[in-house]
């Protein structure tokens, strides 16, 4: 198997990574913390679920989105190489929060500034990070509502597999019974291991765009990117989070990205599914 040059990177940076860890944060509680994965994020008008908390080697504290939240472009506009996109530095107003966070990191403005041609990363490479004010940061938890976890980060998901997601569109008006999901991956992870095609009860929304996604054991494995119309209706595509973290971790300003694990116990699935 031939690696790119990011690849090859990203290998690089992931075993220095594993001697440099820093130490998380130190979080407010769960039962209190108003900011923590999925709450809303609103980009120049554009509403979007937030996935997981992420952290790195100097304590900087992210909450994550997908990157097409900030697209310029038609909601057809999907392949981050050739659309378009606010900067970074961009104000992103985050539930919860005293103040705006910034968008630091967005993969398709990324990709397109290194000139990306691999197709499948540009297809499905769909994460941005907003950096939280410190006083913000202190009042985040890590922790998903109503499942519990992250419990680490999946490296990957076996067809069929169980999966939990935390949608929060703001088409549920606020009905929180409406938010957990459950389902399956269909098949296999496809497209150079940069994307899952799941089905969800209920399936993701507008508005859902960006949420996290994670095993039945809780390892996050993926970021909500689009909804399937064809052929299999109401299934979502879910861009892979280990191959998007790696992504970012190639560039020098987020070599020690992490992602936070949530500090409480996971509660796993309820549904009677695999």
């Amino acid at each position: 198997m031939r690696l790119t040059t990011w690849a090859l990177a990203a290998l690089a940076t992931a075993l220095v990574l594993a001697s440099t860890a820093s130490a998380a944060p130190a979080w407010a509680p769960a039962a209190t913390a108003p900011i923590h994965p999925g709450v809303n994020t609103d980009t120049a008008g554009g509403s979007c679920t937030s996935n997981f908390i992420y952290f790195d080697n100097s304590n900087q504290v992210y909450i994550g989105q997908a990157a097409h939240c900030s697209g310029t472009g038609a909601a057809t506009a999907t392949d981050g190489c050739t659309s378009g996109t606010l900067p970074e530095g961009t104000p992103v107003t985050v539930t919860g929060a005293s103040q705006p966070g910034t968008m630091v990191y967005n993969s398709w403005a990324r990709m397109q500034a290194r000139g990306e041609t691999n197709p499948d990363t540009c297809a499905y490479n769909d994460l941005a990070l907003v950096r939280l004010s410190a006083a913000d940061a202190a009042r985040a938890n890590p922790t998903v509502p109503f499942y519990g976890g992250p419990t680490g980060l999946a490296t990957s998901v076996a067809s069929t597999a169980k999966v939990l997601s935390y949608g929060n569109s703001v088409l549920r008006q606020g009905i929180a019974l409406l938010s957990p999901k459950e389902g399956i991956q269909i098949g296999a992870t496809s497209n150079s291991g940069f994307n899952h095609t799941v089905l969800t009860v209920t399936p993701g929304i507008p508005g859902d765009s960006g949420s996290g996604f994670m095993d039945k054991t809780g390892k996050a494995f993926g970021v909500l990117s689009t909804l399937g119309l064809a052929p299999l209706p109401a299934t979502n595509g879910v861009g892979d989070l280990a191959s998007e973290l790696a992504y970012a971790r190639t560039f020098s300003d987020f070599s020690g990205l992490q992602l936070a694990d949530g500090t409480g116990p996971f509660r796993g699935p309820i549904l009677p599914l695999p």
